[in-house]
């Protein structure tokens, strides 16, 4: 008899920065379950997001793949048809498959059709149309709580996207909030499995809980936000020129000159991130519920559990709130954590390598037993090839991202990389000039799509240093981290020395040397991943720049 396959319980929150929880940060809040949870499985300290934005990160997360090779590099553009992805693959393999939560992933009905169950839920309520990220209609369950009376409850929601001030304190009913709806329909599914609600309980399920939350707008139920008093909020280090001493490129700029917290008071800026840290706890604690009843039905020792965000928040650092396409910590490192009472690896560890969010999906196939990941296109092609060949050699070829360390005999990476922009001119501070005053969260909005499409940005990551350059610019020598070409300057960061990213060195001559380094990584994974035309470096350190 065959061995039956894990459940995937695959939990995400939406725009939770890594730092907001104290197992990543000394401003961060304890999260009891989440820090249960990464006792009892691994804990990666520098996981990174491949795109700071909701759609290209959550599409590559579901095929472990980069943006620029599903080309989904805005949020208006979903999941291609034809891309295999987890939910493809699982459903082929007979699992009981899932959504609930946010979606801003699959809107094709080939795709919506994969899941036996779907029931989506995002920041201001069910889905009412005019975005394709959000579909209307439920499948395989109904919502415990009439539909009419959650969309009343979070109307207010509809109206804060306007708003500047964005943060509130709600005496609306706990159980009417997302996460708590979310909480309950994800305990009633499993329920329903158990009982053998959705077919043979020998074909395992996969399920993905996509909590809308913390993302903006920033609201929560009183009794949270008075847990994080906003006099005992620890503010993140800032530096008041750090957007006017000539060293920060126009797109940071530009952004800041949006989100800019320089018109709110200290208390206001206090108040929004009590906020934020209350959504937080929320989570966790439906989290909680969530893997008890788990345990209780007796599915908790055969099903991988993984927690990520899709991407990060301001939340104070920089002087800004939301996010934006750069590349700052708060926005492309986000928590990872994943357990399995099952797996043969060991528990309470905290891996330091870089890891990307598309290092998931490859991993989760390789626990289940449909390939030798670790040979990537070799796995089918020996004397031990499985007659299951739910993956051929192109299929497993395919995948950008590797198999993750600690839980899998993977060498630990040393790098990591994330990007942004399909490619679209420059969008200047003088463009930004031309709408009307006072900017904010609609102004954010207003912009997205140019700011979305300028440019061909790269970052890369290591433990010590973080390089951004955009790839669409003329020319990629040294010569174009000081004058920036035509697209814009450079950044370089010293993360040794300065944590929080305040001062862009990449003008200094003097990092010459790591810029070169960084471009060497850069270079070697822009030709493995097949990305557009390859930086350029020179052939040595030391010729004449």
């Amino acid at each position: 008899m065959l061995e039956k396959k894990p459940n995937i319980l695959f939990i995400m929150a939406d725009q939770m920065k890594s730092s907001i929880l104290k197992m990543y940060s000394e401003i961060g809040i304890e999260c009891p379950q989440l820090e249960k949870l990464a006792r009892e499985g691994v804990l990666y300290q520098n996981a990174f997001t491949p795109h700071p934005l909701c759609v290209p990160a959550r599409t590559s997360m579901m095929t472990g793949k980069y943006p620029h090779k599903t080309g989904c590099r805005r949020n208006e553009t979903l999941m291609p048809e034809n891309e295999l992805h987890a939910f493809k693959i699982w459903k082929k393999l007979n699992y009981v498959t899932g959504l609930i939560g946010k979606n801003h992933c699959f809107d094709k009905q080939s795709d919506l059709d994969l899941f036996d169950v779907r029931l989506e839920i995002s920041h201001r309520g069910l889905p009412r149309g005019g975005y394709k990220g959000e579909n209307i209609g439920n499948k395989g369950m109904e919502w415990i709580v009439d539909e009419k009376l959650i969309n009343e409850a979070n109307n207010n929601r509809l109206e804060m996207g306007i708003w500047d001030k964005t943060q509130f304190s709600s005496d609306t009913p706990e159980e009417l909030f997302p996460t708590s709806l979310i909480t309950k329909q994800t305990e009633k599914f499993l329920e329903e499995y158990s009982a053998g609600e959705f077919g043979k309980t020998d074909n395992p399920f996969s399920l993905w809980v996509s909590f809308p939350d913390p993302h903006e707008p920033y609201i929560a139920p009183s009794r949270y936000v008075n847990m994080f008093p906003s006099e005992k909020v620890v503010l993140p280090n800032n530096r008041e020129d750090e957007f006017t001493d000539g060293t920060a490129p126009e797109r940071n700029r530009l952004l800041y000159k949006i989100l800019k917290h320089n018109t709110n008071s200290e208390e206001e800026i206090r108040s929004q991130i009590s906020v934020y840290q209350a959504m937080t706890k929320f989570i966790d604690d439906g989290i909680k519920k969530i893997i008890e009843k788990l345990d209780t039905l007796g599915l908790k020792e055969n099903t991988i559990i993984v927690f990520t965000s899709d991407h990060g928040d301001f939340m104070g650092e920089h002087g800004m709130t939301v996010k934006g396409g750069v590349f700052y910590d708060c926005l492309v490192k986000v928590p990872l954590i994943i357990s399995w009472p099952n797996g043969k690896f060991d528990t309470g560890v905290i891996d330091e390598s870089m890891v990307n969010t598309i290092d998931i999906l490859p991993t989760l196939l390789f626990l289940q037993g449909l390939g030798d990941f670790k040979n990537l296109g070799k796995g089918w092609t020996n004397n031990n090839q499985k007659k299951d060949k739910f993956l051929n050699e192109y299929e497993m070829r395919s995948f950008d991202g590797k198999l993750l360390p600690s839980i899998t005999n993977s060498k630990p990476s040393e790098v990591a990389f994330s990007e942004y922009g399909a490619g679209g001119p420059q969008y200047k501070l003088e463009d930004l000039n031309k709408i009307n005053k006072p900017y904010g969260h609609k102004t954010l909005l207003e912009t997205l799509w140019a700011r979305e499409s300028e440019g061909k940005r790269r970052m890369v990551r290591t433990k010590d240093w973080k390089y951004i350059t955009d790839i669409n610019a003329k020319g990629h020598t040294i010569s174009s981290a000081i004058d920036g070409g035509p697209g814009d300057i450079d950044e370089l960061y010293d993360l040794k020395n300065d944590p929080w990213e305040l001062y862009n060195i990449a003008q200094n001559p003097k990092y010459k040397e790591v810029i070169v380094q960084m471009k060497e990584h850069l270079l070697e994974w822009m030709i493995d991943t097949e990305d557009y035309k390859p930086v350029e470096i020179p052939n040595k350190i030391g010729i004449n720049f």
